[in-house]
């Protein structure tokens, strides 16, 4: 199983972010198998950082084997969606890219990537149009909506399948939009897609 993740794909996290790159194609990046944190199980803030950041992102599931796809085709490879967190040691990334070096150390650790349970596509009137959030110990912190993704799920599905073969039970966090913050003991993290509730873990 293969996680890959979405960079620079909302408009509104990238200007939070000060970034002026527009990227033409997708950004790519992945994270390991043990990065995936599921079953509301507590994530841990590990002793190599001190800004850990969420990033709240709609993830897809893959559901069949797939090469060069079309976008034309996409929608056909994903049935599944829910509610994800890439989080990021944030220091661990400034210093990184400072340097000049790759920062996986600062997205990939280990539980890193936080889901929620999956719910079918069918479920969501349109796919183009869904909201989702997270709330902080009962308060919203992050907002976003499908429909400003700077690439579509159709999209990154057939640009990813260019490089890598896509299996089965592979997932894909789409990006994040403008809300990023930190995390600290004892917070609750709750995440939604419209006005259901996927995710529910709390840091410790």
């Amino acid at each position: 199983m293969k996680i890959f993740a979405i960079g620079l794909n909302y408009a509104s996290h990238n200007k939070e972010m000060k970034r002026t790159f527009e990227a033409s194609e997708p950004v790519i990046f992945m994270k390991p198998d043990t990065a995936l944190l599921k079953d509301g199980k507590p994530f841990f803030l590990p002793d190599f950082s001190d800004e850990i950041h969420y990033e709240t992102e709609l993830v897809i599931k893959i559901n069949r084997l797939g090469k060069n796809i079309a976008e034309k085709f996409a929608h056909r490879y994903y049935d599944d969606i829910t509610i994800g967190i890439d989080f990021t040691a944030r220091d661990l990334q400034r210093k990184q890219k400072k340097l000049g070096l790759p920062w996986e150390i600062a997205k990939s650790f280990d539980n890193s990537a936080p889901i929620g349970e999956f719910i079918s596509k069918k479920e969501i009137p349109d796919i183009n149009n869904i909201n989702f959030r997270l709330d902080i110990n009962g308060n919203s912190v992050q907002q976003g909506n499908s429909g400003d993704l700077i690439f579509s799920f159709d999209k990154i599905i057939a640009y990813i399948s260019r490089f890598f073969t896509l299996k089965i039970g592979d997932l894909i966090f789409t990006g994040t939009p403008a809300g990023i913050g930190g995390v600290s003991i004892n917070d609750r993290l709750e995440g939604y897609i419209e006005d259901k509730k996927l995710l529910d873990f709390k840091i410790k």
